[in-house]
């Protein structure tokens, strides 16, 4: 039998959304879509859904578990980045933003695995200071479609050791990384030189990526997750 050291504890936060429906039912709920819980299961990991919560407990849940991923959803509030907001800047989520923030803090303080996943990887980038494009172009192909580009590695960074040729990757985003920054690197590019990864160098290991690995079938970026934590 597999023990918690070869299926490592993955956290993967959630949307909260004032209504939802299933069944009989319309009622507030937590919700993921299940291509994150699918991706960290083939990947080799437990999957754990992790609600918003108050942040000032968020370090009692990082410590609980092995990794942590931050997932995709609505667009970042732009006062967090000390930004006005764009007429195409989405509703703010604040209740999500604060407590993915204080995620993404308590998982670098403490050295636990972290990965963000396209809001996920925009708000590890806000969290350590960075800004935002508010609105792109041409990565979106229609509302509530995916499309797919290409992402070319930068030699040298983390995301290439796990991904050293260009890849096609699913991609659903308007929003994209501005000003990088301090500390971070960016380790993808689009063809449009849109940043499509960003990682903090060793020892820490952080990654974000803007496209939508769980919409895919490529496992290496998860993979490489649950890897760091069996300390592989």
């Amino acid at each position: 039998m597999e023990n918690q050291v070869n299926r490592p504890l993955i956290g993967i936060s959630t949307y909260l959304e004032a209504k939802a429906g299933w069944g009989v039912w319309e009622l507030p709920a937590a919700l993921l879509p299940a291509g994150y819980l699918r991706l960290v299961q083939a990947a080799g990991g437990l999957a754990s859904m992790v609600p918003p919560d108050e942040p000032r407990y968020a370090a009692d849940v990082v410590a609980r578990l092995d990794g942590v991923v931050i997932a995709g959803g609505p667009d970042v509030e732009p006062s967090r980045y000390g930004a006005e907001r764009h007429d195409r800047t989405g509703p703010p989520a604040r209740e999500r933003d604060a407590w993915e923030l204080a995620l993404i803090r308590a998982a670098l303080d403490s050295g636990t695995p972290l990965l963000g996943i396209c809001r996920g990887m925009q708000l590890l980038n806000v969290a350590l200071g960075g800004t935002l494009v508010q609105h792109l172009d041409g990565h979106v192909a229609a509302p509530g479609v995916f499309s797919t580009h290409t992402v070319k590695p930068v030699p040298g960074t983390l995301y290439a050791d796990i991904a050293p040729e260009p890849t096609d990757v699913p991609t659903y985003h308007h929003q994209a990384v501005d000003r990088l920054a301090p500390g971070l690197v960016p380790s993808a590019h689009a063809d449009d030189g849109t940043i499509e990864a960003i990682e903090l160098p060793s020892p820490a290991w952080a990654l974000g990526v803007q496209w939508h690995p769980e919409m895919g079938e490529d496992l290496r970026v998860m993979g490489a997750l649950v890897r760091r934590v069996r300390g592989e």
